[in-house]
């Protein structure tokens, strides 16, 4: 398409999920529900219409070894992109991306700077490791750096107790989130256990990555405070592996893991009965390749959260959340084409016909 070229995307375009209209225009990159009085180039495309969607854990620029360089990266974010993920809430890297903002081609990243870890307490060359006395100077430092998220480590396992502990003790904890709130950042953890989770919700939290460690004591408490979880399905599926590796060194670590994975469902059943909000979110980009977005919007209504909301925890709701629009008129036109309607079978997502960004028709 050129840079004069019209786009009429016609059929069911899902503003919102009960919010259908019949077309929209793309005209300058932009989205109309205003048909132009002139174009010179028109191309039609045809289906059930989704804003791009969004993968509100993902990790662009690292693999399971540590940063990978701009090539590695580029092919992360294009194979995002060929899955319909046009939205990525970079959940901690490594690794400098601010390069993808240049580039129409490739999904908006909203990055919540690197890792913030206690020494020895996550995987090598992921995070900065630190103690707990010069934790308010990291976040006030990847706040500065991120686009409105830090990300903590919250818990992690400790070799001498043989299990997940808590990393962070309550008042540096508290005031680390003050200062990151201070500099008008959210803050976000990484938890797999269920110790950390009040102190981080009490001391005022926005977020819990994974949140396998919920129980019916703290999910009333996240839904009082209004914290999201993402719970990352996808990759609590591995689990069991994870534990399998570690049985003969840490069997109380693995018989952990293994509780954790076997109540997965229940727990984000719970949490989404209760009025917690939950966001879809595949953490690749470790151990998990990306492109994943499909499988953990499956994974939720597997769960049992009906499919419209698992659709919004990577749509309409999810953009709201981040604060990016939709299918906004005058929103940037990034949007994806099915062939059929994802809310009467969310496996449509695995099938997109059509991806927009920017306007353009991507791939």
């Amino acid at each position: 398409m050129s840079d004069h070229a019209v786009l009429h995307v016609k059929g069911r375009v899902l503003v919102g999920p009960d919010e259908v209209r019949d077309e929209l225009w793309v005209v300058g990159g932009r989205i109309s529900y205003q048909r132009p009085l002139s174009a010179r180039e028109v191309t039609t495309v045809e289906g059930w219409v989704l804003p791009g969607l969004v993968d509100a854990h993902c990790h662009v620029g690292l693999d399971r070894h540590g940063p990978v360089d701009d090539a590695v990266s580029e092919e992360q974010a294009l194979t995002d992109r060929e899955a319909g993920t046009l939205l990525i809430r970079d959940a901690g890297s490594p690794s400098d991306t601010r390069w993808i903002d240049e580039r129409e081609d490739l999904p908006k990243i909203i990055r919540a700077g690197r890792h913030i870890a206690r020494t020895r307490r996550y995987i090598r060359n992921y995070a900065h490791e630190i103690e707990p006395a010069d934790l308010v100077a990291y976040v006030g430092q990847e706040a500065k750096r991120g686009d409105g998220w830090v990300k903590l480590v919250g818990d992690w396992i400790d070799r001498d107790a043989g299990d997940l502990t808590a990393c962070w003790p309550r008042a540096e904890v508290e005031a680390a989130i003050a200062e990151a709130h201070r500099l008008g950042a959210r803050v976000t953890a990484h938890c797999f256990a269920e110790d950390s989770l009040r102190d981080l919700v009490e001391a005022g939290i926005d977020c819990i990555e994974h949140a396998t460690g919920l129980t019916e004591d703290t999910i009333p408490l996240f839904a009082e405070r209004g914290v999201a979880i993402v719970p990352t399905l996808v990759n609590i599926a591995t689990f069991p592996h994870l534990a399998d590796g570690g049985e003969a060194k840490f069997p109380r670590w693995s018989a952990h893991m293994r509780r954790l994975h076997e109540r997965r469902y229940d727990t984000v059943r719970a949490a989404y009965d209760a009025g917690v909000p939950v966001f879809v979110g595949t953490d690749a980009g470790g151990s998990l390749p990306h492109g994943l977005v499909a499988e953990e919007v499956a994974e939720l209504v597997k769960a049992g959260i009906p499919a419209t909301d698992a659709l919004a925890a990577t749509a309409w709701r999810a953009r709201s959340w981040l604060g990016r629009p939709g299918l906004d008129e005058g929103a940037p036109a990034d949007l994806v084409v099915y062939g059929a309607d994802p809310r009467a079978d969310v496996t449509e997502l695995a099938r997109p016909r059509r991806v927009v960004l920017n306007g353009r028709i991507a791939g």
